[in-house]
């Protein structure tokens, strides 16, 4: 519906009726000191006309580089039908529903993908999901705390092996409320974390741990020790937080099935809660956004999952229905004492995915990740036979893959490497000296299953190039200086 602001007199009106003097008023309540200043870096109103130059100039910032770039982001093919869908008005629109019960098919597709997801995942419930990978894991980390009553530690082991974005945004969200997040270093060799690292920081804290989040690939796309890390955290009365790529889980153990040691109790299994970012599933990279965050437990931890769950059920004359359930945990009805205090969910791509998921089907998503696995192979022969290049760990990987420049000068970096290449049209990874600067010159490259052999070749053949005119350009530098 077209948007109609008040006029002043309406403002008067409605002000007059409940009688006060103006606007302010409503909110004198509010002490000046928490007040918000006055935002000076907000540049004034624009034009429509304005606008549509400005987005129109955004958009042309836009390249079609190709792209092997990951870390999080990843560039699967869509199948038309998808978005076609998605964007027709009754999605298009659709936000997230108060008047649950009135909103059937809102709700039908949810109960959709909370099905879809929890048969990915192997967990037991999903919500209608949170704002994004990051975000779901703090609410992970929230949610473990609530649950986790016999630890008292509120103490949270993380690896650095977990993606870096995610666990500053755990950071931000969790550092006011008395949670202690503490890395885990990764072993060097093998690009993951091992056993005994986190049995190291389980005694330097004391013992008492109260959470411990597992990323599976992690963000060096290697496969973490998960049944024996999962075993091990539960022997322990910890809770296992897993953060995943829900692509990679039609190939590899879902995070609900990780673990099973003979000595350990089967409805003990598997992670306690699983997390991570929707947007393989049907999300394009579109320049950031949006995504949004998968959340699923065990049912044991339902009732602190933060977010919506739809249930099916039948109504008086034995038709069946959609409705929202368990909702006292959330803000709109229990205000304070609600779970989180997220409630609006990313829907339209949560519609995005679930129809992608019923457009490919289990096979499809399958074919998918062995596509993905079988490319980041082919590129990372061919990178590391150039001279200078080198596989950094030894661990399993998925499709992404850590490269390390062995005889770059120190006074050239990835990042010059990088900019080279997008000069050639390729996007050629990610810079891990941002957050790993222990690695050195390291660079970590992705593929999909839209990387075909010629764009392989064409990226091996371009690097080639970059750093034998680096070479050049260094040895040329060194003989000026003899």
């Amino acid at each position: 519906m077209p948007f109609i602001p008040h006029t002043d007199q309406e403002i008067t009106q409605m002000l007059a009726i409940i009688g006060a003097d103006s606007i302010e008023d409503l909110f004198d309540e509010i002490p000046a000191h928490l007040r918000a200043a006055v935002m000076q870096a907000i540049p004034p109103g624009m034009t429509e006309m304005e606008i549509s130059r400005l987005m129109q100039q955004r958009a042309e910032q836009n390249t079609k580089a190709v792209c092997f770039l990951g870390a999080g982001a990843y560039q699967h093919h869509i199948p038309a039908a998808v978005w076609e869908i998605t964007t027709r008005g009754e999605f298009y629109s659709a936000y997230t529903p108060y008047q649950a019960e009135a909103s059937q098919g809102t709700l039908q597709l949810t109960y959709e993908y909370q099905s879809m997801m929890t048969a990915l995942t192997a967990m037991d419930v999903s919500n209608a999901s949170m704002y994004d990978g990051a975000s779901s894991l703090a609410e992970a980390i929230l949610m473990a705390v609530r649950a986790n009553r016999k630890s008292k530690s509120r103490k949270i082991l993380l690896p650095t092996t977990v993606n870096p974005v995610y666990r500053q945004t755990a950071y931000t969200i969790v550092k006011g409320q008395q949670i202690e997040l503490v890395e885990v270093p990764y072993d060097q060799t093998t690009g993951t974390v091992t056993l005994d690292q986190i049995k190291q920081q389980q005694d330097k804290q004391g013992g008492d741990i109260t959470a411990l989040v597992l990323q599976q690939p992690n963000f060096f796309g290697c496969l973490e020790a998960v049944d024996e890390i999962t075993d091990w955290a539960h022997e322990n009365n910890i809770l296992l937080i897993a953060v995943i790529n829900p692509l990679t889980m039609a190939v590899l153990k879902p995070p609900g099935e990780w673990g099973g040691n003979a000595h350990v109790d089967n409805n003990n299994n598997g992670a306690d809660i699983a997390c991570g970012d929707g947007q393989p599933l049907g999300a394009p990279m579109s320049a950031g956004g949006p995504y949004y965050g998968l959340l699923c437990c065990k049912q044991a931890l339902v009732r602190q999952m933060p977010g919506r769950i739809v249930g099916r059920t039948k109504d008086l004359d034995g038709k069946e229905g959609f409705v929202l359930t368990l909702q006292a945990r959330e803000q709109h009805i229990r205000r304070s004492k609600a779970t989180s205090n997220i409630c609006t969910n990313q829907g339209l791509v949560v519609t995005a995915s679930t129809i992608h998921m019923a457009i490919m089907g289990a096979k499809g998503l399958e074919n998918t990740a062995a596509a993905c696995f079988a490319n980041n192979n082919k590129l990372v022969a061919q990178l590391t036979a150039i001279d200078g290049m080198e596989k950094v760990f030894s661990a399993t990987h998925f499709h992404e893959t850590v490269l390390q420049f062995d005889d770059l000068a120190e006074d050239n970096c990835v990042a010059d490497i990088l900019a080279a290449l997008m000069k050639k049209g390729i996007i050629g990874g990610y810079d891990l000296s941002l957050h790993y600067p222990e690695l050195g010159h390291a660079l970590l490259v992705c593929t999909t299953e839209m990387r075909s052999e010629e764009d392989i070749n064409a990226y091996a053949k371009a690097l080639q190039e970059v750093l034998c005119s680096l070479n050049s350009t260094q040895t040329a530098a060194l003989s000026e200086t003899a």
